[in-house]
């Protein structure tokens, strides 16, 4: 009984064995962890706001990446009732961004950028000789530093949803607004 029960364990675990390099064979690796190049829309910006936010990521490793963010706003500020949600009307954003973890490029992160970015602000209020007041709008074109988090979950086909938020400051000009804000919610693909 001793034998068998012994030869029936040999069995069992060679078939095992076998089955376990038959597979790690034939496997490929994910999309997500062999892939360097990602194209992304700003779905919240294009659904909530009417602007188009268009992003390309490459990746360096599996812990590090750079972006490059365009942005263009759609809708007439005039005729729409958004109450200012943009003051700028087109921006240019790079970023390098930073994952922790073991996973390739995906997870929690944290990023800096600097934003090129231009528009109308309506820095000045002005009161009317008939005693109302209004707001004066400025062109401005600035150049904001900035940091952010975010997280960004991939799937195995490639597919990802990226979530982010950041905070910069304008440096150059007194006719822009101080404090810049990003909030991201971009779909893409990783290819």
């Amino acid at each position: 009984m001793k034998k068998l029960l012994l030869l029936f364990l040999v069995l069992i675990s060679s078939v095992t064995f076998a089955q376990d390099s038959q597979n790690t064979q034939t496997t490929e690796p994910d999309k997500r962890d062999i892939t360097q190049n990602e194209l992304s829309i700003g779905a919240l910006n294009l659904v909530a706001f009417g602007a188009l936010d268009l992003t390309y990521e490459r990746i360096i490793d599996k812990n590090s990446s750079w972006a490059i963010e365009g942005f263009i706003k759609a809708l007439d500020r005039d005729n729409e009732n958004i109450d200012d949600a943009f003051y700028k009307d087109f921006s240019l954003t790079g970023k390098y961004k930073y994952f922790f973890g073991d996973r390739y490029a995906r997870g929690f992160y944290v990023h800096g950028f600097g934003m090129l970015s231009s528009g109308e602000y309506d820095d000045n209020y002005v009161v009317g000789p008939d005693g109302y007041g209004y707001y004066e709008y400025e062109n401005y074109t600035d150049f904001a530093l900035g940091f952010g988090v975010g997280g960004k979950f991939v799937s195995t086909g490639g597919f990802f949803l990226d979530l982010g938020a950041g905070i910069g400051r304008n440096l150059l000009s007194e006719n822009s607004p101080t404090i810049v804000g990003q909030f991201n919610v971009n779909l893409g693909f990783r290819f």
